[in-house]
């Protein structure tokens, strides 16, 4: 990947008048794979200027217009779907044949696939009465997005803003730029209008509070963490704009004791190790009855002989490294923490898998034993660390899944789909996965609490780009 210093703006890549420059690490080897440019405030005036001037032609473009857009970005997301898996390979050390090469990239082409769906037939206007209520673009929005996912965060924000008819400013990670640049590059072959998407790389401080805190901003969807979520809200407070959030969690998987658990705690295992655990929905808490708890952790222990640690671009790897060293040292601490506080470790533990001298790469560690007080279940560790909670009844599991600060994700599970609907709706938590249910992107997805604000996907994410408004003595149509 050659370096890349240059912002798209415009409709066109330009220069930067920051002369800041950053590398990019590949977290499997520890070496520079290339360098972006860090921008600054003043790239941010520039790029927010051009969203604001395409903003009322492409807002008042047509539904057709805009279906016909996204279908166009589809196709030419296909032409580039192996630049893009490998881009994403390369900057966080996905595996390129089991998850950059199928569900990374995959993920960013399902996005605009949903959003054209969900555009299709989305009511933007209705009456009530003699009133017209219309839902109208909010305007420029300040895309901001992380490194874990990175095709599926951009195109999960990019696609209904687009097909809401707002214009933007995309932020990505400068941990995982690559793949941004790609997205750019697609969308100007689709003949995405000048100004509509704009792209600026940098960090927070230097690109991210600006566009957060720029008056002629008027709405923020951020993901990210919940520190970083919360100084996003106090730089928008000025301005008074709209802010989407989509934070951490800490998520429980409920066995309840009638589940299937030779596949359910399988599942659970394999699904958490995903992405080296690197997913804000992950069921990093396992909660199964007391009486179960020595066949669990047997179960647990022996799933991991399908996780297979190494180089991203070896056929047989399932999971790569940890996506950079801040994170590679957190999970570590937390593993050490886990261990001082008495968890008892059934699998993995501290360091890097044997044989493995260089890179991000962390040992897939299940923790059992483990108390809700303890800080393994209470703060997200964003890595391949399983814990192991046992509870005394129905009633008791429900309690210790509700206790925390986060809300973003649920699963449960139970023969009696009855009882796993029952269980589910008790859980304050924005997604509950029953049995194993695989994500939806027709759904809403987004969090309680400290796990974030508004929903993404499909038609709820396109209603998070829009205004309401009410025109009064319309009459009828």
């Amino acid at each position: 990947m050659p370096h890349h210093h240059q912002f798209y703006i415009g409709g066109q890549w330009v220069d930067t008048t920051s002369p800041a420059r950053f590398d990019v690490i590949s977290p499997a080897t520890e070496a520079a794979v290339g360098s972006i440019a860090l921008g600054g405030p003043d790239d941010v005036v520039r790029a927010v200027a051009a969203a604001r001037a395409a903003f009322p032609a492409f807002s008042a473009s047509t539904r057709e217009a805009r279906l016909d857009l996204l279908q166009r970005i589809c196709a030419a997301y296909k032409a580039r779907y192996e630049d893009m898996a490998r881009a994403i390979s390369t900057e966080m050390g996905a595996p390129y044949k089991h998850l950059a090469g199928s569900a990374q990239s995959g993920s960013g082409l399902a996005h605009f696939k949903a959003a054209a769906a969900a555009l299709a037939d989305f009511p933007f206007e209705h009456s009530r009465g003699t009133t017209r209520i219309l839902r109208e673009p909010i305007g420029v929005c300040a895309l901001i997005t992380p490194w874990n996912w990175p095709a599926n965060q951009m195109a999960c924000k990019v696609a209904p803003a687009l097909a809401a008819g707002c214009t933007m400013v995309l932020k990505p990670s400068e941990l995982a730029p690559l793949s941004a640049i790609i997205l750019a590059e697609i969308l100007d072959a689709a003949g995405v209008p000048e100004g509509v998407f704009n792209l600026v790389n940098g960090d927070g401080p230097g690109v991210g509070a600006p566009l957060c805190a720029h008056p002629e901003v008027d709405m923020v969807s951020f993901t990210g963490s919940t520190r970083a979520g919360k100084q996003v809200m106090k730089s928008a407070a000025d301005t008074i704009k709209k802010v989407a959030l989509e934070l951490g969690g800490k998520s429980a998987n409920i066995l309840l004791d009638d589940a299937d658990f030779p596949r359910m705690v399988k599942l659970g295992v394999l699904t958490l190790m995903t992405n080296s655990g690197q997913n804000c929905n992950a069921p990093s808490r396992m909660l199964v009855p007391e009486a179960r708890l020595a066949e669990v952790e047997e179960i647990a222990a022996a799933a991991l002989s399908r996780v297979v640690v190494g180089d991203p671009d070896a056929d047989g790897t399932t999971m790569g490294p940890l996506a950079n060293r801040a994170q590679f040292e957190r999970v570590q601490a937390l593993i050490a923490t886990g261990l001082a506080e008495g968890g008892k470790l059934v699998a993995g533990g501290p360091g890097r898998p044997d044989g493995m001298e260089r890179g991000f790469f962390a040992r897939p560690t299940i923790f059992s034993g483990v108390t809700p007080t303890m800080t393994i279940a209470r703060e997200e560790i964003f890595g391949p660390v399983l814990s192991i909670l046992t509870y005394k009844d129905e009633e008791d599991a429900i309690r210790i899944a509700n206790d925390t600060v986060y809300g973003l994700s649920g699963y449960v599970s139970s023969s009696d789909l009855g009882r796993a609907r029952a269980v589910a709706r008790r859980l304050r938590t924005g997604n509950v996965h029953l049995n194993g249910a695989p994500i939806d992107l027709a759904g809403p997805f987004g969090g309680y609490r400290q796990s974030g604000l508004g929903r993404e996907w499909g038609a709820f994410g396109i209603e998070e780009f829009l205004e309401v408004k009410a025109i009064l003595g319309y009459g009828d149509d």
